[in-house]
């Protein structure tokens, strides 16, 4: 029974149901697209139908300005899927660019560009004007490829200095695979993101009282990255890499030097960095177990399909007022269960890859 201090009106169709709905959430002076308790309180007071409270749920739950416009409160959709431990060093590793860094550099520079093997955790940086395609090849060739060998496989994101012409065409010739994290979606490249928050507290702190000699205190900071044990191999970077401990500027190394030869060294290195690598992969999967466990914690994990019509995070807010959520897009292919390309409705020639995490299902209206 309604508990009322006086009638209200019975509104028996539904096109003026539907009005009412629209008045009293839509309009900027009875509803301002506020919740589902406000409206209900506000409809009730003054109509009444059998299925008011179910429609008034359905009508905001299926309101696209909402969607576009109000924070999640909850966690984002979508459980992890943590990338599998490669099978050894340099077969996969993870390139971004950082910046742009304020201030500027005493030399001009910007930006630093970082590349991370994915295993040992061993990561190679340079300090860099700007983050074009051609500063990526340059970096790849020089600091990389000339210095370490080729990668198998290199992660980057979908930016246009990673997928331009140049770039490709290096991959291509250096023989190796380019793998591609969507931008929405940096957990896939966050091994460069992760050293990119701890570099960034070092190197400030090491950096003069202007800021502007952070370049110069980069290859320090790198260094003590790569010859520190990691917490999630529980190895050392530069030990994983070139099979022995680092030595460090102050540590003592004795007064004689003694030369001798081993025939059986090189099968000892190999069964060392073999061991090495091994436990690294066990370290890491425990790491990733435990992550995931606090990750999906109270984490739904939402299925779509091919048809589904979907609202896309926008990917850069730089107002309160901008819109969080854009419209319309459909659902065109499955890369993977988290993974999907989307084509925007009004522009057939816009797709984007994109992951669950950052999807809003379009509710049917009932009215």
């Amino acid at each position: 029974m309604r508990r009322l201090n006086h009638p209200v009106p019975y509104v028996p169709q539904d096109d003026l149901r539907r009005t009412i709905l629209q008045i009293y959430h839509d309009t900027a002076a009875n509803g301002a697209h506020f919740g589902r308790d406000k409206t209900i309180h506000k409809i009730k007071q003054r109509y009444f139908w059998p299925s008011m409270y179910k429609d008034i749920n359905n009508y905001i739950k299926s309101c696209i300005t909402c969607a576009q416009y109000n924070p999640r409160r909850r966690k984002a959709p979508g459980k992890l899927r943590p990338i599998k431990p490669p099978e050894g060093v340099w077969q996969l590793v993870a390139m971004d660019f950082h910046g742009p860094i304020n201030p500027t550099s005493r030399r001009g520079n910007k930006y630093i560009i970082c590349l991370t093997d994915i295993l040992s955790k061993f990561v190679v940086t340079k300090a860099v004007r700007d983050n074009t395609a051609q500063t990526a090849v340059k970096f790849l060739k020089d600091d990389v490829i000339s210095k370490f060998g080729t990668p198998r496989y290199i992660l980057t994101d979908n930016g246009t200095h990673f997928t331009s012409t140049v770039m490709n065409e290096l991959v291509k010739q250096i023989g190796s695979t380019h793998l591609y994290s969507t931008p929405y979606h940096p957990q896939s490249n966050g091994q460069v993101e992760r050293y990119n928050s701890t570099m960034d507290e070092k190197i400030a702190a090491l950096s003069n009282i202007q800021k502007t000699d952070w370049d110069d205190q980069l290859p320090f900071v790198t260094f003590n990255y790569n010859t520190s044990i990691h917490s999630s191999t529980k190895q050392i970077p530069f030990e994983m890499m070139y099979g022995r401990a680092p030595i460090l500027p102050f540590d003592y190394q004795g007064d004689n030097v003694t030369i001798q030869y081993d025939n059986e060294h090189v099968k000892k290195l190999n069964q060392f960095l073999t061991k090495l690598d091994e436990q690294a992969k066990i370290n890491i999967k425990k790491n990733q177990e435990r992550y995931k466990q606090r990750y999906d914690a109270n984490r739904s994990d939402p299925s779509y399909n091919i048809g589904d019509l979907v609202l896309v995070k926008t990917l850069y807010t730089y107002s309160k007022f901008n819109i969080r959520y854009e419209r319309p897009f459909r659902i065109t292919e499955k890369l993977a269960p988290k993974t999907f390309i989307v084509q925007h409705i009004k522009k057939p020639t816009l797709h984007r890859q994109v992951t669950t995490d950052v999807l809003l299902p379009i509710f049917e209206r009932i009215h």
